[in-house]
C-alpha cells in the first residue's frame, strides 16, 4: 500500500513573504483534508538571506524536511534562490521562479557575480518551467505587496485543491483591509 507525499519547496530572500505564502498553502492543505508538515529555515532572513520553507502533504507524513531530489514543485520568489535549490527538485518536477534578482552582498561589495542567464538555466533543466513577473501581476492587482499571493496563485494550479479551499484560507488569513487587491493577485497567479 503507498503513501504517496506530495513536496513542495518555496524559496526566496527574508522580507518576500515567503512565511505567509508557507502559512497559506499548509492551512489550504489542512482544509482539503491532508495531513502537513512544514519547516522553515531562515538564513540571516531579517537582512535579506536565505529563506527556504519545506511543505510535505498527503494521506500521512513523517519529516517535515524534503530529501535532495525529491521536491515535486520548487516556487522561488528570487531567481538565484530558486537557482540555488534546484537540486532538492525531482527529475520531471515543476519549477515556478519569480523574474527577480536581488543581490546578495558578496555581489552588491563587487567580491562576486550575479550569474547570468538563470531561467536559461532553469528552462534547460526542467520542462515544466514558468517565469512568473510577479511585481507586474502584482502592480496589476492594486498593490506591488502582493507578489508572494501571486506567486501562490501560480503555485495553486499544480496543487490539486478545490478553489474554495484558496479563497477560504485567504479569506481568513489576510487582513480585510487588503483582502481584495491579495484576490485580485492570487487570481492574476492562478491565470498563468
Amino acid at each position: 500500500m503507498s503513501n504517496p507525499v506530495t513536496n513542495v519547496l518555496i524559496s526566496g530572500v527574508g522580507g518576500q513573504g515567503i512565511l505567509l505564502a508557507s502559512e497559506v498553502l499548509s492551512e489550504v492543505l489542512m482544509l482539503a483534508g491532508h495531513d502537513v508538515k512544514k519547516n522553515e529555515i531562515h538564513g540571516m532572513s531579517q537582512r535579506g538571506g536565505s529563506v527556504v520553507s519545506h511543505i510535505r502533504f498527503g494521506e500521512k507524513v513523517y519529516s517535515s524536511i524534503i530529501p535532495e531530489g525529491e521536491a515535486d514543485v520548487l516556487l522561488g520568489f528570487e531567481l538565484l534562490e530558486t537557482y540555488r535549490y534546484l537540486p532538492l527538485v525531482r527529475q520531471g518536477g515543476s519549477v515556478l521562479a519569480n523574474n527577480l534578482q536581488i543581490f546578495p552582498s558578496p555581489v552588491t561589495l563587487g567580491k562576486e557575480t550575479y550569474p547570468e542567464n538563470i531561467p536559461a538555466k532553469i528552462a534547460e533543466a526542467f520542462s515544466d518551467f514558468t517565469l512568473v513577473d510577479g511585481l507586474k501581476l502584482a502592480a496589476e492587482a492594486g498593490n506591488e505587496r502582493t507578489v508572494n499571493i501571486v506567486l501562490v496563485g501560480a503555485l495553486s494550479k499544480r496543487v490539486a485543491v478545490d478553489d474554495h479551499c484558496w479563497q477560504q484560507t485567504l479569506r481568513k488569513m489576510v487582513p480585510p483591509k487588503y483582502l481584495e487587491e491579495n484576490l485580485r493577485a492570487f487570481n492574476l497567479g492562478r491565470q498563468l
